[in-house]
């Protein structure tokens, strides 16, 4: 891709993050790009909405699948102001997004409060060990209905791989 189309959709991405402090937002934005257009944009919405899985990645995540009817993008590349969260990092794999372009640094984020190091630490250590309690129900009885759950699903006819 040539060096305008990649500022292009930068900047697009970096207007998202200025619109969204001008109503409520947090100061993150991103677009999706599929065969050189622009098929979702996000922006913060975490404050506007009170949902803190609101970021921007996510939003555009969600717009360009409802654009496209897929949920898988695969083939496509995102766009954000900022350096993807580990949420939102998550999600974006699960996407099956295949390209990521940032602006804004983990730490340009952290200098102005959105510090993400306590996640990356925590996700790797073992569950016991987490702030959060992490802890699995080993009640037989609860398991069974647990894996029944998941047989009921690998025998259903609405089953869709992803």
């Amino acid at each position: 891709m040539n060096t305008s189309l990649h500022q292009q959709f930068m900047t697009a991405a970096i207007e998202l993050a200025q619109t969204s402090i001008e109503h409520c937002g947090g100061p993150f934005g991103a677009v999706i790009i599929k065969d050189g257009q622009i098929i979702g944009r996000g922006s913060n919405q975490v404050t506007r909405n009170n949902d803190p899985t609101a970021h921007a990645e996510i939003e555009a995540i969600r717009n360009a699948c409802r654009n496209i009817n897929r949920y898988a993008l695969t083939g496509c590349t995102l766009y954000a102001s900022s350096q993807p969260c580990p949420m939102c990092l998550s999600a974006i794999y699960w996407a099956r997004i295949d390209k990521v372009y940032y602006a804004n640094t983990y730490e340009d984020a952290s200098k102005i409060g959105f510090d993400d190091a306590f996640i990356f630490r925590e996700l790797r250590l073992p569950d016991e060990q987490k702030s959060i309690t992490l802890a699995r129900i080993k009640e037989p009885d609860v398991r069974e209905k647990a894996l029944q759950v998941f047989q009921s699903w690998e025998q259903s006819e609405f089953k869709k791989p992803y």
